[in-house]
């Protein structure tokens, strides 16, 4: 027996409330909506929302964002869906906007680099439970550990893109599952095949080209080598790519971010981590804190806070955009997708090679963290990351191996971590002046 929708006020409330309440990751702001939308209020069945969640997680972008919004459209059709995924959003963008303009303003002084000194110790940790947490879920046969290992070398010692390695990765578990797999069974056409086929064609017309026509018109308007264009680029590009969650399109923001573009330093992509695990929402708001300093570092002749607002802006828009598109076009299709083996072939391929790209991103952050100093070496295609040992940070390391045995020994939570590390990294700065 079906439960009637609740009205759209009562959606509003509550959708408000689990975004103001989704701190802890996609883990944790997944148990958020259960608790609530399937124990509390009874929206959804058991079986409805694990249904959605396996759907969302064979998408790009933020799976926690895309079940808000699959919710909202389950319950209210698209107002609902639209409803549901900027709740779930604003309340982390605002902090997010705020946490920049603080960054902006006061990162150089001494005692706020010191807190930022141990909230990388934090980082490393939270990437290093990162990879072990998806790891166990996802690294089962031979085949998985060997994707792993390849997407963690390619990356790391070979500089492979980030879309390279992500492809390569589905091409071969697509192959392979295809190889392995009994011949999909064929749709046998029906009578709402034309209305579904229309339904989609709007959808992609209206969604594709709220996602699209800014881009374009940022490149007619300002040229591929304006900032903006380049920052709607990067992150269109990435909202496409981020399969495995925020951690894995880190390395993908590093390689553009910090080595092409020069927006960032290292230490500033680990600050832009750290300051996106303390707000509720998705964890890939990381990309306003990027997007916020690549506009304010290249404001032309707009004031810096405000080209980083409208910097920020703009990265929210083609990051979030293309979430509603991927939902309210794939909803319909969703039993499809399912069962196609091959298609779940190539994904679980991706996923395991997100654990090789987590891990690269982890010795990255974790070289740059501990080191003040880290040199680029190479010998024909190979590349490695070689630390000037005289610039080794001990403070950063002791942090880091006491939040290694928080984490680890004492199961501390990621807030505690964080707020321990800063907390920590201040008093040093107290002590040693």
């Amino acid at each position: 027996m079906s439960v009637p929708a609740p009205p759209l006020q009562e959606c509003f409330r509550t959708f408000g409330y689990i975004g103001l309440n989704s701190f802890g990751g996609p883990a944790g702001q997944i148990a958020v909506m259960h608790r609530v939308l399937v124990e509390e209020k009874r929206w959804l069945s058991e079986a409805r929302f694990l249904h959605a969640l396996n759907f969302c997680m064979l998408l790009p972008g933020p799976e926690a964002m895309q079940l808000a919004t699959y919710s909202g459209w389950l319950l209210h059709g698209t107002r609902g869906g639209i409803l549901a995924g900027l709740l779930f959003v604003l309340p982390g963008a605002a902090a997010v906007l705020l946490l920049s303009m603080l960054y902006a303003a006061f990162h150089d002084t001494v005692a706020l680099a010191s807190v930022f000194l141990g909230l990388r110790a934090a980082v490393i940790v939270i990437i290093a439970e990162a990879v072990v947490r998806i790891g166990r879920k996802t690294l089962k046969t031979t085949f998985s550990f060997a994707v792993a290992a390849a997407a963690f070398a390619g990356l790391l010692f070979l500089h492979l893109p980030y879309p390279v390695v992500i492809a390569g990765a589905a091409c071969v578990g697509y192959l392979r599952s295809r190889s392995h797999s009994a011949p999909p069974e064929k749709d046998t056409p029906g009578a709402g095949t034309a209305g579904r086929i229309r339904s989609s064609a709007i959808t992609v017309a209206v969604w594709g080209g709220l996602w699209i026509c800014p881009i374009a018109l940022l490149l007619f308007a300002a040229g591929p080598g304006s900032v903006w264009f380049q920052i709607a680029w990067l992150f269109s590009k990435a909202a496409v790519l981020t399969f495995g969650g925020a951690y894995a399109v880190l390395a993908y923001l590093a390689q553009q971010a910090v080595t092409q573009y020069g927006w960032l330093t290292p230490g500033g992509m680990a600050d832009a981590l750290a300051l996106a695990e303390t707000t509720p929402g998705p964890l890939i708001l990381v990309t306003e804190f990027v997007g916020f300093f690549a506009a304010h570092q290249n404001s032309g002749i707009l004031p810096g806070w405000m080209a980083g607002i409208l910097g920020a802006l703009l990265t929210l828009w083609v990051t979030f955009v293309p979430c509603f598109l991927w939902i309210f076009l794939g909803a319909p299709y969703m039993e499809q997708l399912r069962r196609n083996q091959a298609l779940a072939g190539a994904l679980a391929a991706i996923t395991a090679a997100v654990v090789g790209v987590i891990l690269q991103l982890g010795v990255w952050f974790a070289l740059h963290a501990l080191f003040e100093h880290v040199d680029g070496q190479q010998f024909g295609a190979i590349h490695w990351l070689s630390p000037q040992w005289v610039s080794f940070r001990w403070p950063v390391a002791v942090l880091t191996a006491a939040a290694a045995i928080a984490a680890f020994r004492f199961h501390a939570g990621m807030l505690s971590l964080i707020a321990g590390c800063g907390a920590l990294g201040g008093l040093w700065y107290a002590v040693a002046g």
